[in-house]
């Protein structure tokens, strides 16, 4: 990720907010980029404001080495130094070029659940799985692939995984278009993962392992 340091800032899409359509909407990426990614890390940024210390920590830092943060500080950088790695790793994740698997993630991908449809099956009932907010993710642990899930901004990356894809299930990431529907955000969003980032995340992932 760029700009992994303080000050943090909202760097732009890689793509136009229109790219997605028709799978999620113009005024949705908006919104969920502008405002709701924004405001974490507005409040990172006045968490660490007076921190110099902290302040040298990357965004992985601040939420991997938790026991070098103050008590009184560790819940509220939790929470949205999570809230810009999950936002900027979601993002990041889409495209709107349609693709599939390729590569030595297909091949993981058909070893570990069967096929690429049974993957998307067992993804999908975890993302719709998760009890309130949260995410739902593909990721790398002990060199093999998983699927979980995470509360609210809690990240992979502080229990040890190594991530690939997820999928963004608070509300605010779908509510103007499906409403209450997750089902329905979950089957146009599967739709927009771009694949050739993924392969390149899990080749990264696989040479820890190495």
């Amino acid at each position: 990720m760029t700009n992994s340091y303080y000050p943090f800032i909202n760097t732009p899409l890689s793509y136009d907010y229109s790219a997605l359509e028709p799978y999620i909407d113009t005024c949705t990426m908006h919104l969920h980029h502008d405002r709701h990614l924004q405001t974490y890390i507005d409040h990172l940024n006045s968490a660490l404001k007076d921190e110099p210390e902290l302040q040298t920590l990357s965004l992985e830092q601040l939420l991997t080495d938790t026991n070098r943060l103050p008590h009184r500080l560790q819940t509220v950088i939790k929470n949205n130094a999570g809230g810009v790695y999950n936002h900027r790793f979601y993002f990041d994740g889409m495209s709107g070029q349609l693709s599939r698997p390729s590569g030595e993630l297909s091949v993981a991908i058909d070893r570990q659940f069967g096929s690429f449809d049974r993957f998307i099956q067992l993804f999908r009932a975890i993302a719709l799985a998760v009890f309130g907010s949260g995410y739902a993710w593909l990721a790398v642990r002990d060199g093999r692939l998983i699927i979980t899930a995470t509360a609210n901004q809690d990240t992979p990356i502080a229990l040890g995984m190594c991530p690939i894809i997820c999928i963004d299930v608070w509300e605010h990431a779908y509510y103007l278009k499906h409403q209450n529907v997750r089902a329905g955000y979950f089957d146009d969003w599967i739709n927009t993962v771009n694949w050739p980032m993924a392969e390149q995340r899990f080749e990264e992932c696989m040479l820890k392992y190495k």
